[in-house]
């Protein structure tokens, strides 16, 4: 039986972006996985993205990627593909959890409060 694109995502949710310290599934810089199931195994072809294309940590990132799918089970070929387009955008890309650890919880205008007169 093929490995499913759910297993592919469960598999890879332990790796952390370097800087920021969350999951990269969480994060949304996973865009998909194509499983090409073969006679011999399944072929795994990933297609994720950085949080910014001049990211540090993307080679180790990828590394990690690929070093993931290369040992899940029944798995014999595995390619990472780094695509920029679309950009990330943690607004809308990024789990709920994540965006209240990246401080975008904002779903609206904080309040102001009363106004405040100034007396002397």
């Amino acid at each position: 039986m093929a490995i499913t694109e759910q297993e592919v995502m469960e598999a890879l949710k332990p790796i952390e972006d370097p800087e920021l310290h969350l999951g990269i599934v969480d994060l949304g810089l996973i865009y998909g996985a194509e499983i090409n199931p073969q006679p011999d195994g399944d072929e795994v072809k990933l297609t994720m993205t950085f949080t910014s294309p001049f990211c540090p940590y993307g080679p180790q990132l990828k590394a990690a990627v690929q070093r993931t799918l290369a040992t899940l089970p029944g798995v014999t070929s595995a390619m990472v593909n780094i695509v920029f387009t679309p950009p990330w955008d943690p607004r809308t890309m990024a789990s709920e959890d994540c965006k209240i650890a990246l401080g975008l919880d904002w779903s609206e205008e904080p309040d102001a409060g009363p106004e405040i007169e100034n007396q002397r």
